[in-house]
């Protein structure tokens, strides 16, 4: 009934009740005189995410309120229900002393509730989480009337009845109990410390740099000398071995000589400790052996670096661990791709290091955070896009999921193993070696040398004389050389893009399970290799061409309704071959679509298929066993359900999902006509053709600039050797940063700042679009860990205080940042200022304290707050209009207060 023609509502209950008090802050937070308290505040109110994400912070604060967190309002959207859910439910009363009735006792004081009913799930129906059980757990542990109980205790009877009737005499701890030290005095390294270090850092690169340019000059120049194409050829197949030599054993060399041993330690960061850490994380995550990620060659590494990688552990994931010596990995387990395994993290201005265990033939699902101090045991199963905080740990067996995660009953897929013997990994690994020692080095090694050697006009840009640089000829060619090599290899890459793949993916066929390091797994990886290249998707994303490139790559998205934002600049896969997409689905940025299921000897690639009508949003991974249908709202980080009734015509939010409106009024009032569609969508066409033009004209332009001062240094008649590209390096990286923040500066005043929302047809929308094509933002991640970051976020227009420390952190609209002193920022963390869905585009600042921290992984949307000293744990997703009090921890997805357990944070 639409919300004119109800009755009008029946008053609260009396003044100064919950209810009436609830009612009052919305309607301030809606700017209102008051509103019915039966009014659905989606639909009937016209509220959205951020208004409601504003009014549980308003709660928060109010004396007389209990705290309320987002999903309490998507669970009871009106005043009236909500108020009632916050309200002590009959139970049935335990005997005054008993177990359960002190056990309820102290989980109220935990919760801070006047009392809180024995039969109450406590995680679905209380709120709790596994820091606030954690706490739970360690004043019981104090209680003198209590037994001692452990955190397993808990997720086996949820509730306060059933944990009270399982007690006995005889109690058992976690299986892999975590060891974590006791919390020093927090100590922070001073100005002298962060200068010296930053001076440090830079001499490091300015060594290793010349090492490596003396050993390109010196094969350049016996190559070139090479009598024939036979003799070039066994010479770069030399050059390129011994080249992967060096670069694959000094950094392994390096850490054990800079470091010995990792142990679980804390140490502030910009010190002595840090430095060493920081060259041993640039050293070990250059090393070509990181190609081999998901062969048995990428074990051995590990194992070189003191891991300890039991037989026949997997390992899919690209993001190597640094503490090497920290990580144990059984035999038989498997790691999916994306999957963060934090040795280490920084946490208030100080690094600690942790161990992370998983147990033999356990499976760690993709887009996955450990944390340091966590552990999954022997036959554990951690699913999708879910984290263990520190000092959690997974019981044998047991299948948990969500961030953080806690125990479920959903069957994750599982593919039957097949023999795959050790005869075979090494066949595999020699081949893997051969083809690219013997073919793929040597081919773009000696090519690019029978190319110097042949045409004399690269050998003049490489080689020229004084006299060159005032040649018009020289200059012109130079001209030619740059349009060749940027715009030359995209149309030959984007051919071979189109076609290659083609004939790869005939050889895996859908629903079969092969073993894997065979002929067909190497098939596989060659696809969704060949066919995930960055480039394209960032150079056709945010316009009408993604989704013809996205068709003709495989895609089947018939029939395409194009919305001319169908995709966003960052989507990958991994058979393009086997993805569907329904009309009319529109994909933010970073949509991972999992084609393949494993296990620890097998794979077996499946179609993915993603509804009509749906919007997903940034940072999703979507497996092939996803149970959604048509006209889905999929949020950011949301955990995609594998199991249970098909959704449809629902929003998803959060790890575990929990249901939301699909829609709400104030973003339907920016829906389009069918034919100011048309003509939107025409308009967005050419607006986004220039854009991708000028795409292209940056980085030739910077293509041309590279290419200009190698020119210049290599005039100077003085010969230096590998000085003399030590230098054109050093001049390249300053001046292609000074040139990438020029451009990023001249684009800055396109972004629009909408908190209200502007549709995707407005032209302030198709600005803001050209700023971030137009923009390379992935250049400043070179700076991570280092004090030139903070200097090169400055010159961006970033608002950021002193000794910031950021390993890794992604602020995707620069100037709408703001970040206070001595904050701290772990690596794959993201401060978004916009979001959109379906038509509606929004953004706006983000505000952030000084000494805050954000973990792993830890996501904040735009028109957040979080204060000073607080904390985001690993895998937060902060939704947008969040305010996080100062000193606070929060963590979950979405977001909440949790409880500050020792050594958990």
């Amino acid at each position: 009934m639409p919300l004119a023609s109800r009755p009008a509502p029946s008053p609260a209950d009396a003044p100064g009740s919950t209810e009436t008090l609830l009612a009052e802050v919305l309607a301030g937070v809606l700017e209102r005189a008051e509103v019915p308290t039966d009014a659905h505040v989606f639909d009937d109110l016209g509220a959205d995410s951020m208004v409601m994400a504003k009014f549980c912070a308003r709660v928060r604060k109010h004396p007389d309120l209990p705290s309320i967190a987002i999903k309490d309002v998507y669970t009871h959207p009106t005043i009236a229900s909500l108020a009632a859910s916050l309200a002590p439910s009959p139970s049935r009363a335990p005997a005054p002393g008993s177990t359960e009735t002190l056990l309820a006792e102290v989980l109220a004081g935990v919760l801070e509730r006047a009392e809180v009913p024995t039969d109450a799930h406590v995680f679905d129906d209380l709120g709790a989480d596994s820091m606030v059980m954690a706490k739970f757990c360690a004043r019981v542990r104090k209680h003198p009337d209590l037994p001692s109980i452990a955190i397993k205790d808990v997720y086996t009877h949820p509730t306060i009845a059933s944990l009270a009737a399982s007690l006995a005499p005889a109690r058992t701890t976690e299986l892999v109990p975590a060891t974590v030290e006791a919390e020093p005095p927090p100590r922070r390294a001073g100005r002298l410390a962060y200068v010296l270090c930053g001076a440090a850092q830079l001499l490091f690169f300015l060594g290793y740099t010349y090492l490596a340019a003396t050993i390109t000059t010196w094969a350049f120049e016996w190559m070139v000398v090479a009598p024939d194409e036979v003799h070039l050829y066994a010479r770069a197949v030399a050059v390129g071995a011994f080249g992967f030599a060096v670069l694959s054993l000094l950094p392994i060399a390096l850490k054990w000589l800079l470091v010995g041993r990792w142990r679980a330690r804390e140490f502030p960061i910009w010190g002595v400790a840090y430095l060493r850490l920081w060259i041993v994380k640039t050293l070990v995550r250059s090393n070509p052996l990181v190609l081999f990620a998901g062969t048995p060659i990428y074990p051995l590494y590990l194992r070189a670096l003191g891991a300890r990688i039991g037989k026949g552990a997997v390992l899919l994931t690209e993001h190597v661990p640094v503490c090497t010596d920290l990580l144990t990995v059984g035999p038989g387990a498997l790691v999916r791709k994306d999957t963060f395994l934090s040795t280490h993290r920084a946490h208030d201005g100080r690094m600690r290091t942790g161990a992370v265990t998983i147990g033999a033939g356990a499976v760690v699902g993709e887009n996955v955070v450990l944390d340091i101090d966590t552990a999954v045991g022997d036959d554990a199963t951690v699913g999708h896009a879910s984290s263990l905080h520190r000092g959690q740990a997974v019981p044998a067996g047991e299948t948990w999921q969500g961030s953080p995660a806690r125990p479920t009953d959903t069957t994750f897929p599982t593919v039957a193993p097949l023999p795959c013997g050790r005869l075979r990994k090494v066949v595999y690994s020699l081949v893997s070696l051969v083809v690219l020692l013997a073919v793929l080095l040597p081919i773009s090694i000696g090519g690019a040398a029978l190319l110097l050697m042949e045409i004399p006009q690269l050998r003049a840009i490489i080689e020229p004389g004084p006299e060159a640089l005032t040649s018009r000829l020289f200059w012109t060619e130079t001209l030619i050389v740059s349009v060749i090599a940027v715009f030359g290899l995209l149309l030959v890459g984007l051919l071979i893009v189109l076609t290659l793949p083609r004939l790869l993916a005939l050889g895996v066929r859908p629903d079969r399970v092969y073993p894997l390091y065979g002929v067909r797994f190497w098939l596989h990886r060659s696809v969704a290799a060949l066919t995930n290249v960055m480039a394209f998707t960032y150079l056709f994303g945010d316009s009408s061409a993604i989704a013809h490139y996205l068709g003709r790559l495989g895609y089947r998205m018939r029939p395409l309704v194009q919305t001319g934002s169908n995709f966003g600049m960052a989507v990958k896969h991994e058979s393009p071959y086997l993805t569907h997409v329904g009309a009319g689905t529109v994909v933010a940025d970073g949509l991972s679509v999992m084609n393949a299921d494993y296990s620890a000897t097998s794979f077996r690639v499946s179609r993915t298929s993603i509804g009509a009508r749906n919007f997903l949003g940034n940072r999703i991974a979507y497996p092939a066993q996803g149970r959604t249908g048509d006209d889905c709202l999929l949020a950011t980080k949301v955990m995609v359900p594998i199991d249970g009734p098909l959704r449809e015509g629902v929003g998803l939010l959060g790890s575990p999902a929990f249901e939301i409106p699909r829609t709400v009024a104030r973003d339907s009032a920016l829906d389009q006509s069918p034919e100011d569609l048309a003509r939107g969508v025409a308009g967005k066409n050419r607006h986004n053709g220039v854009t991708m033009a000028l795409h292209l004209l940056v980085r030739w332009w910077l293509v041309l600039g590279m290419a200009a001062i190698v020119a210049c240094i290599a005039a100077v008649p003085v010969r230096l050797g590998a000085l003399e590209m030590l230098a054109a390096q050093l001049v390249i990286l300053v001046w292609g940063s000074l040139w990438l923040v020029l451009v990023e500066r001249s684009v800055t005043r396109l972004q629009c700042r909408a908190p209200e929302g502007r549709s995707i047809y407005d032209r302030a929308f198709w600005r803001h679009e050209r700023f971030w094509k137009v923009a390379l933002p992935d250049w400043v991640m070179l700076f991570n860990g280092t004090p030139y970051k903070n200097l090169v976020w400055r010159m961006l227009g970033v608002r950021i205080g002193k000794r910031v420390f950021d390993d890794g952190v992604n602020l995707t609209e620069r100037t709408f940042a703001a970040i206070g002193d001595e904050c701290t920022f772990n690596e794959g963390s993201v401060v978004q200022g916009h979001s959109q869905e379906d038509g509606a585009f929004k953004s706006d600042h983000v505000w952030i304290g000084a000494r805050v921290t954000f973990g792993v992984g830890a996501f904040a949307h735009y028109g957040t707050t979080v204060g000073d000293d607080a904390v985001l744990a690993p895998d937060t997703f902060l939704m947008k209009g969040e305010e996080v009090p100062p000193g606070e921890r929060w963590g979950g997805n979405p977001a909440r207060e949790m409880a500050a357990t020792e050594g958990q944070r």
